[in-house]
């Protein structure tokens, strides 16, 4: 059975570090189309916010992750001439590869391990690095 989209939608997104990097995905796909981002991707009808994480995050990258702890939810809310486009409420769980060989894949044009140094020189989704700064240490 289909149900129609509505929104806010649910969705989650991870972030995953190695060493001084972070896993970021180009979008491939609206909205956002062209800008990094934290994989994941929108939370399934009768899906776990946990394994929604996993299933996203290997569309995307390759890589079998383990969701570890809630970092954040936050609000991503697309606008054009004042009217709301899209609104999803993103679970942000840290995560940790457990296997897997990097490649772009599904809505992804690109994944790549960012330096954290470097993430203030990427084109992100709106309000992105800000975020990213009061939950990790550059």
């Amino acid at each position: 059975m289909d149900y129609p989209i509505t929104f806010p939608r649910p969705a989650v997104s991870a972030i995953i570090l190695d060493g001084g990097t972070i896993l970021l995905v180009k979008r491939g796909h609206e909205p956002n189309l062209g800008l990094w981002s934290l994989p994941g991707g929108g939370i399934e009808l009768g899906e776990a916010a946990s394994e929604a994480l996993v299933r996203e995050v290997l569309e995307e990258t390759g890589l079998t992750v383990e969701p570890a702890d809630i970092v954040g939810v936050r609000d991503v809310i697309g606008r054009e001439d004042g009217e709301v486009t899209f609104h999803y409420v993103i679970i942000c769980f840290s995560a940790r590869v457990i296997s897997g060989s990097l490649a772009a894949g599904s809505d992804a044009a690109e994944v790549r391990w960012v330096p954290l140094a470097d993430l203030p020189s990427y084109p992100l989704t709106v309000g992105l690095l800000d975020w990213l700064l009061s939950r990790i240490t550059c």
